[in-house]
């Protein structure tokens, strides 16, 4: 029977990783591998594929992650301090009681990811895919959200203060539930959140 991890079912591990002594996870394909503990500071990852894998205690502190894949992963107790992504790919992944400190994500897709009460205080997300992902009650106070396409993401709860989210889709949050004290937000924003809130926008 599958246990419940997170929030969803844990998925079956075929391998088990510990100790990982290549500076790089360029070109590596894995499936259903279990990291556990293991340091990836600092490594580079260009086009390296996880499918249905679980980082258990990863480090991923500093790494650099290009064109490569997490798909359907589990992340427990994660740290990605400093780490970047970009334009990767993390469909149906899942964050549980991880730290993403300085975390930076430009382009690629999150759709359907969850990530929720995750703290997000100060991330950077530009041009992510993000569509349906399971952001309820996350803290992104002074996070950077900008062009970001949230549709069909869940946001209750969510805290924006002071954030950032220019460009970004707000088509799904009810700001009767979500902070948005000093958020930053374009004109197109506006009208969409003053018509969630029952107003007569006009010329």
């Amino acid at each position: 029977m599958a246990s419940r991890q997170g929030g969803r079912s844990a998925i079956p591990t075929e391998s088990t990783v510990r100790e990982w002594d290549d500076p790089e996870l360029s070109g590596q394909t894995q499936r259903r591998v279990l990291f556990i503990d293991t340091d990836l500071t600092e490594v580079e990852n260009r086009g390296g594929v996880f499918e249905e894998c679980t980082f258990r205690g990863v480090r991923f502190n500093a790494s650099t992650h290009t064109d490569a894949a997490f798909v359907n992963c589990t992340f427990v107790r994660c740290s990605l301090f400093d780490a970047t992504f970009t334009g990767c790919k993390l469909v149906g992944s899942f964050f549980d009681d991880c730290t993403y400190n300085l975390l930076k994500v430009s382009g690629g897709d999150w759709s359907f990811t969850g990530l929720p009460g995750a703290d997000l205080r100060g991330v950077e997300f530009y041009g992510v895919k993000l569509r349906e992902a399971d952001l309820t009650g996350i803290r992104a106070a002074k996070a950077v959200v900008r062009d970001v396409d949230l549709s069909g993401a869940s946001l209750q709860r969510a805290d924006f203060t002071a954030a950032d989210l220019r460009g970004s889709d707000l088509s799904t949050l009810d700001p009767l539930t979500v902070g948005l004290k000093d958020a930053r937000i374009d004109l197109t924003q506006a009208m969409v959140v003053a018509t969630a809130l029952g107003l007569d926008v006009r010329p």
